[in-house]
């Protein structure tokens, strides 16, 4: 139980920090780099997958890798580009922090089901393929976004 709270309440602190970098990037104009650095250092995080504890079925990884592409579709939603003088900028949305905790309360109430079937540990990983299936998947978008409008501002 303690664990299963302890990972909440951090899931809830890394969701409220995410907003308030999200308005803050908003206020700088967007680049590349800044869009796909994000899923390669939470790539990082598979290393937990070294371990024993932590190692599930292709078919766990799959379902859960799915289910964060299920996911990221709120993310994309949420997610615009706009182009103000020669630079890109994304467009805070109003419903992205509602987005962020709503999809956190999903995760919750999937690892307490899941939680009563498969160890901690299978859960951490099964948790970990959501996160980065929703993160690749709304980052590829972004940068398809991104790319489209620094296209236009090239042509234009």
């Amino acid at each position: 139980m303690f664990w299963l709270v302890a990972s909440t309440a951090v899931a809830a602190f890394m969701a409220a920090v995410m907003i308030v970098v999200r308005i803050r990037a908003s206020k700088k104009p967007a680049t590349v780099k800044k869009i796909i650095l994000p899923p390669l250092f939470m790539s990082t995080g598979a290393l937990m997958f070294l371990f024993p504890v932590f190692h599930i079925s292709w078919i766990q990884m799959m379902e859960a890798f799915l289910l964060g592409m299920i996911f990221s579709i709120f993310l994309i939603k949420a997610s615009r580009f706009e182009i103000r003088g020669n630079d890109i900028f994304m467009i805070p949305s109003r419903a992205f922090p509602y987005i962020l905790f709503g999809l956190l309360l999903a995760r919750i109430i999937i690892k307490l089901v899941i939680g009563s079937y498969i160890s901690f540990g299978e859960t951490s990983g099964m948790f970990f393929m959501l996160a980065f299936g929703m993160i690749i998947t709304w980052r590829i978008a972004m940068l398809y976004q991104f790319l489209q409008l620094k296209n236009a501002l090239n042509i234009g």
